[in-house]
Formats: structure tokens, C-alpha cells, sequence
């Protein structure tokens, strides 16, 4: 959906640039111009409008992480108890 916002973007702004509404750049740097201020503008759209999918998105992963964060602490713990009985 990102990609999706970005290509109207680009789309828009070269439409934009093809009209001569905003400049075509410095030179021959129209290559650079068009894309760069296509992800300028992409880029807080995309926060905005795509918040309920990184909500949710985040809700999905947050169960997961909490899983591997437990996996992990028991397995430090495990080895602490390894070395410490080791050091005995």
C-alpha cells in the first residue's frame, strides 16, 4: 500500500512537472527531482493513511515478540545457572 501511495505520488508530481506547475529542476536533474519530492510527499500521506494497518499490524506482532522475549530471557537464565553451577 505503501509502494501504492508512492507511485501516485510520482505520478502527481510529474503531471505537475509536465504542466509546469512546479520547476523540472536544476539542469538535467529531473531524474532526481521527480522522485525525491514523490517520496517527500509519500511519506507523511503514507503515516497518516495507513495508520489502522500499522495498528493492526502491530497488534499481530506484539504476542510474538512478548513469546521470543520470554524464549530468550529463560535461555540467559538457563545458561547463568550453567556457568554458576560450573563455577561451584
Amino acid at each position: 500500500m505503501r509502494f501504492g501511495i508512492f507511485v501516485l505520488c510520482f505520478a502527481f508530481v510529474a503531471l505537475l512537472v509536465q504542466f509546469g506547475i512546479l520547476p523540472k529542476g536544476l539542469g538535467n536533474s529531473n531524474f532526481v527531482w521527480v522522485p525525491l519530492l514523490a517520496i517527500i510527499i509519500s511519506a507523511p500521506l503514507s503515516f497518516v493513511l495507513l495508520r489502522k494497518q500499522r495498528d493492526a499490524m502491530s497488534e499481530q506482532l506484539a504476542p510474538r515478540v512478548d513469546q521470543a522475549k520470554a524464549r530468550l530471557d529463560a535461555r540467559l537464565e538457563s545458561n547463568r545457572s550453567q556457568e554458576d553451577g560450573a563455577l561451584q
